[in-house]
């Protein structure tokens, strides 16, 4: 072996997976802290896994001449979370000509129109209340909505909670095991078959939707060989876009808890509108959402002396990089005025995933995200009169997704 080259430091033992489940987002900087090194390797679901946390080692992660998506997951997160044959799982050009059919709704005014949903939604929601209202679980019906309007998907409103409660075992309960998992995995199907229903239904022109929306393009929308993309594909793509909208309410939720946790910050969020903004970054930064992204070694290399092995299944820790001292200056206190003067980088904040967003991997619905986060705060701070009543909020690390369980009493 080379002077140039050294090994990656390896968890001793057969599997991990189980420590994976209880330590949840600390479960990567914790075995770099170990080894004080922001490459490890370890055991995951039965195979060889190697760890990265950093912003050098998110550039290298999203570096698309080294690593692959496509079927890079395990099988049980294709088929809960992410489904089968959707964008996520697509390289090269199929992956850049499909994201260009999710781009094409990130234009301006689209965004504005979900803003002004999910204002709409949450005034309707809260207006006539008096009761004490649980944050995550009024977010859910109110973006459940949301996506339903804008993607174009024809429902009732009575039937809002029935797809709310389809729609959450997708990231509620991916990362579990056991019946919460066959649930999620249930609840996928249910909904794709109703989707891949509704695509046959618009191309055979049995049912009109609004033509301007998402359903209605994806539905015809080709491929790089210029064929209409399967029914089941269509309806993963639109489930794309139905989860991650309604995955939100887990932010909506840490937004109104970092309100209760730190009101001397939502006070400096009331003073501009770039000061919402630089709370609800804050937010997605301070708390955890997805502990990590993943992929695949698309053939043998070596960085900074490190041998990576073709196939070998790659993780991106995102919570500890947006934790990562190096990035950040005392990156564990909640500090909004933090992204005052922060320049942007496709590699030092990455909640939802980093790179760029037109040609790499980087989640497509972070400008959505952004925006009712936004929204929704700059909502309940003010035009919405109301108190915390007695809290029994908070979550664990290893809570995945983290929901706090705020409550709100609304004002009459």
């Amino acid at each position: 072996m080379s002077e140039e080259q050294h090994k990656i430091p390896k968890e001793p033992g057969l599997d991990h997976t189980l420590e994976l489940l209880k330590e949840g987002y600390h479960f990567i900087v914790n075995r770099a802290n170990k080894f004080d090194s922001r490459v490890i390797q370890t055991r995951l679901l039965g195979e060889k896994a190697i760890c990265l946390v950093g912003k050098e080692e998110a550039e290298l992660f999203y570096d698309n001449s080294r690593f692959f998506r496509q079927e890079a997951a395990p099988s049980r997160v294709q088929k809960t979370l992410l489904g089968v044959g959707g964008v996520q799982g697509l390289d090269g050009e199929e992956h850049r000509h499909r994201k260009a059919m999710f781009m094409a709704f990130m234009t301006e005014a689209s965004l504005e129109e979900v803003q002004s949903l999910a204002k709409k939604e949450w005034k309707r929601l809260l207006e006539n209340s008096n009761d004490e209202i649980k944050i995550y679980d009024a977010a859910q019906i109110v973006l459940t909505r949301v996506a339903l309007r804008w993607t174009g998907v024809p429902f009732k409103n009575d039937e809002a909670e029935d797809w709310a409660s389809s729609l959450s075992p997708l990231f509620e309960m991916a990362s579990n095991i056991g019946p919460k998992h066959l649930k999620s995995r249930w609840s996928r199907v249910q909904l794709e078959n109703k989707i891949e229903g509704l695509v046959k239904k618009i191309r055979d022109d049995s049912i009109r939707v609004d033509q301007t929306k998402a359903l209605y393009h994806f539905s015809w929308h080709k491929d790089i060989n210029g064929e209409l993309l399967d029914p089941h594909v269509v309806a993963v793509e639109v489930l794309n876009l139905l989860r991650p909208i309604v995955a939100i309410s887990v932010y909506v939720d840490l937004t109104l808890f970092a309100v209760y946790e730190h009101p001397e910050k939502a006070d400096y969020a009331r003073q501009s509108h770039d000061n919402l903004q630089h709370f609800i970054q804050e937010v997605r930064r301070y708390y955890p959402f997805f502990p990590a992204a993943i992929a695949r070694v698309k053939k043998d290399f070596t960085w900074k002396g490190y041998q990576f092995k073709e196939n070998t299944m790659t993780l991106l820790d995102l919570y500890g990089t947006n934790h990562d001292p190096n990035i950040w200056e005392k990156p564990h206190e909640f500090n909004p005025s933090r992204f005052k003067d922060w320049e942007g980088s496709p590699f030092d904040f990455i909640p939802q995933g980093g790179g760029e967003f037109d040609m790499g991997h980087r989640c497509a619905g972070e400008w959505i995200t952004i925006d009712i986060m936004r929204v929704t705060l700059d909502y309940f701070l003010n035009d919405v009169e109301y108190v915390f009543p007695d809290q029994k909020s908070g979550f664990d690390m290893n809570d995945i997704p983290p929901i706090s369980g705020v409550t709100i009493k609304i004002r009459g």
